[in-house]
């Protein structure tokens, strides 16, 4: 019988497969700063920024988190990015030395917002009584 994993027991990334996700991450930095693409979407591909990607434990798929600078148009070069992505496989698979090239998924990455958001509250003028009012408690 065969197991199944559900999400909640996932085991945390290896070794090899964080070594690839970061190869695989400076290899789509260096085909987005040379910009060669026929899609008119990607004509300012070099102002992408590839935050992290994240590769399955089969080395088969991997999702790559991206975030356009300054966050504009990120729907329209996400869009087009996927559309890539068998470009983007070709190129890897002449650079890496894997049996399988992984196949690419691109998604916007929420980090930026998360901690956006997060500074906000930080400031917020409650927290910020209430963090004077720890540090006078830490003296006494």
């Amino acid at each position: 019988m065969r197991k199944t994993r559900s999400h909640a027991s996932r085991t945390p990334p290896g070794q090899r497969q964080l070594r690839v996700a970061e190869q695989v991450r400076h290899l789509l930095v260096e085909v987005l700063q040379r910009g060669h693409f026929r899609d008119p979407d990607l004509m300012n591909a070099n102002r992408i920024t590839v935050t992290s990607v994240e590769i399955g434990p089969d080395l088969k798929h991997a999702t790559a988190f991206v975030m356009p600078l300054g966050g504009e148009n990120a729907d329209t070069f996400l869009d087009a990015l996927n559309r890539a992505g068998g470009y983007f496989r070709t190129e890897l698979a002449t650079r890496m030395d894997l049996r399988n090239t992984p196949k690419i998924t691109f998604k916007l990455d929420h980090s930026f917002d998360e901690a956006e958001r997060i500074e906000k509250l930080l400031r917020d003028e409650r927290v910020q009584r209430d963090l004077k009012k720890k540090d006078a408690e830490d003296e006494e």
